[in-house]
């Protein structure tokens, strides 16, 4: 028999606004034109989305050269390069742009520093599609750092400007830590003028450092290819609770639950709120008990959805 349990769900937890509208913007577009739907790169980071829209007749692809011409297109929440728009546009296929609008305000300020003379670095994750997306909105180099050991490789001119962005979805911890190394070794270094870290992800890293100290274990919903997602996991272990990351609930094992009274369940910004009902409905059938929703702040951003999708609905 399972032994009774507590399993604590995080607050706020799940989707996010800048997922949401992707999500929307494949399903508004499957209704207005039919299957098959292009998108370039997993619309989100989460198995049981894709899974899902693939079911539907969604084609996901990483090379605009599989993508018939004239086709629907649609960019995906990570956003992309000039490089990828000016192909699209070459290749007269009909795009939906469902970038995050957060990641576009990364592009922008990428841009907008590149005109007035800065020398760009980058915090973020080599090879994330978000990372490569904001690196190729100009056409000069823009320094990518992952940690703070990297800060040391950096070298600059005593008069260069210089500037730093951030990917979206990093640990708030780890980024200060990056941040103060580079205001320490270059104090006149331009900062964004609020944190380019989205809200979803600091509300869910606070939510997890507030669940933590009243749990014996965590499980993450979420993709091995979520940022955040890892992110919560990392986070959860950096305060000495074991944490898993699961996006299936047959990926549960029983034997984490043995000996632990208390669990602590939370969803990366890409995880559906349906998928962490299965895996807690599975958790309890090793451990049996009350589900207890903890308080949290209520999210209430919403982006509309593309201008042109509107007009063609």
């Amino acid at each position: 028999m399972p032994s009774t349990k507590t399993i604590f769900l995080a607050q706020p937890r799940g989707f996010c606004a800048g997922v949401e509208r992707a999500i929307l913007i494949v399903e508004e577009a499957l209704r207005i034109y039919g299957a098959p739907i292009y998108v370039r790169h997993e619309i989100i980071h989460n198995a049981y989305v894709v899974k899902d829209f693939e079911s539907r007749g969604v084609v996901f692809i990483n090379q605009l050269e599989h993508v018939p011409q004239g086709a629907i297109l649609i960019f995906s929440a990570h956003g992309v390069s000039q490089a990828v728009r000016m192909e699209a546009n070459n290749r007269q296929f009909k795009v939906f742009d469902a970038t995050c609008p957060l990641v576009a305000k990364v592009h922008a300020e990428v841009v907008r520093l590149k005109e007035r003379g800065y020398q760009i670095i980058m915090i973020g994750h080599r090879g994330h599609p978000e990372v490569e997306g904001t690196m190729g909105q100009i056409d000069s180099s823009i320094y990518l750092i992952e940690c703070v050991q990297d800060v040391a490789q950096l070298h600059f001119e005593e008069d260069e400007l210089i500037a730093y962005v951030t990917q979206t979805t990093l640990s708030v911890d780890e980024t200060q830590e990056i941040t103060n190394a580079l205001v320490e070794k270059f104090p006149n270094i331009h900062a964004p003028k609020r944190q380019d870290i989205c809200y979803a992800t600091q509300n869910r890293q606070d939510a997890v450092k507030a669940m933590v100290p009243q749990v014996d274990l965590v499980v993450v919903v979420g993709s091995p290819n979520s940022s955040n997602s890892k992110r919560l996991q990392e986070l959860a272990e950096s305060m000495n609770v074991p944490a898993y990351l699961v996006d299936d609930p047959s990926q549960l094992q029983r034997q984490w639950f043995d000996g632990v009274r208390n669990i602590g369940v939370t969803a990366g910004a890409s995880a559906p709120e349906a998928l962490t009902a299965q895996i807690v409905e599975a958790i309890g059938l090793f451990s049996s008990g009350t589900v207890s929703p903890l308080q949290g702040i209520e999210e209430t951003v919403n982006f509309s959805l593309p201008k042109e999708l509107l007009r063609a609905a």
